[in-house]
């Protein structure tokens, strides 16, 4: 087997998917690419058995199709420390030596048997669903919602983003019990209602490959896994099994105390304040009233204290409530709108966050749990 192909091309391809491989693989091949030529084409993966990624290339001077399992680390080693030019892989299909020929050297390993490697599952038609997205849909409600995912080892349906397909919209749900996002997009519907839960490694892989795709993504998914097909890639994981919690139940409706305060200006307060909370609790405390909105914070173990006034609209009555400082800056990072509206009933519970800006075709709102305030 032989064939030529940019090093700096090899090396992007191989990246993305790279991120795929476990550091704690029980199966040695696991921790190597599976390079596959198949006439021009260049097929490699990576995998965990519990998400298996797969992307392609076309390369010149294709001689022989074969498959073999190169080492993952030492072949990105390679890569990364090589300037870009052509680079020519050589394989023996017997004792699988590779020889990589570059301008000024040459490097020697040797591969794995590529009948080693696990198999990819495959989708079961009889309980398949499948819908096409926007890569940029998608990229949109992955990022909207993937901060916001738990690491539960007992409850694992929140270690997830859950899609929800309707012919009304699609909906990303992810909440830690602490924060709740929901982003529903209009403007994708689906002949069909069904959901499934996306785990948190394959959410970030999409995550980090879809801003370099254009075009649609194919989704099809079953009891037991989806298949995510982009033009340059293909993500293949298993789901989370279980019911999601009825998310909706716990989003307050009535809330008479409405803020609308400058989100760039609230999110640099809270970044300057929060340094004065206790290292124990991060709690951060919000006064508002009829037009500004206090943020303080103090810790009495160290005698420290600060607070800061911002100018808001204010619709309700005064009130104060406490929140996690760290948990407010990411809803705060993650919403795109110049201003936002908080919306709350009283200090005991949740506060809805939503953007003041937004489309006719999306529908986005996080929740955030207060803390209790110490008299």
């Amino acid at each position: 087997m032989k064939f030529v192909v940019s090093s700096s091309e090899l090396l992007s391809h191989l990246q993305a998917i790279s991120r795929a491989i476990s550091t704690k693989s029980q199966l040695p091949v696991l921790d190597c690419f599976l390079i596959e030529l198949s006439g021009n084409t260049l097929s490699m993966t990576a995998s965990d058995l519990e998400v298996t990624m797969t992307t392609t290339l076309e390369t010149d001077e294709t001689v022989e199709e074969g498959r073999v399992a190169f080492p993952s680390k030492m072949l990105l080693e390679i890569l990364k420390k090589l300037p870009e030019q052509p680079l020519t892989f050589v394989v023996d299909s017997n004792t699988l030596g590779v020889d990589i020929q570059s301008e000024r050297g040459k490097y020697n390993f040797v591969g794995q048997p590529a009948d080693d490697y696990p198999n990819l599952p495959q989708v079961e038609e009889d309980k398949a669903s499948s819908m096409r997205v926007p890569a940029s849909l998608l990229l949109t409600g992955i990022t909207k919602t993937l901060f916001a995912t738990a690491d539960d080892e007992l409850r694992p349906v929140m270690n997830g983003i859950l899609f929800e397909c309707s012919p009304e919209n699609l909906t990303f749900v992810a909440s830690d019990s602490h924060k709740l996002v929901r982003y529903q997009r209009l403007d994708a519907k689906t002949e069909f209602e069904a959901s499934f839960i996306l785990p948190k490694k394959p959410a970030s892989l999409l995550k980090n490959v879809l801003p370099r795709e254009d075009g649609d993504v194919q989704v099809e998914f079953d009891n037991k896994n989806a298949f995510f097909t982009l033009p340059n890639y293909r993500l293949v994981c298993r789901l989370v099994e279980g019911n999601y919690p009825t998310y909706n139940a716990v989003i307050p409706q009535d809330n008479p105390n409405r803020a609308v305060v400058d989100r760039v200006d609230l999110a640099n307060t809270l970044g300057r304040v929060s340094i004065f909370s206790s290292q124990s609790s991060n709690l951060v405390k919000l006064h508002y009233s009829s037009d500004e909105v206090m943020v303080s914070a103090q810790d009495l173990d160290f005698s420290v204290s600060a607070f800061e006034k911002l100018r808001c609209q204010y619709d309700g009555d005064e009130m104060e409530i406490g929140f996690k400082s760290s948990f407010l800056a990411d809803i705060l990072e993650n919403i795109d709108s110049s201003n936002i509206i908080i919306e709350m009933s009283d200090p005991s519970r949740a506060a809805i966050v939503l953007p003041f800006d937004k489309n006719d075709f999306e529908d986005e709102l996080m929740l955030l749990m207060p803390m209790m305030i110490n008299a």
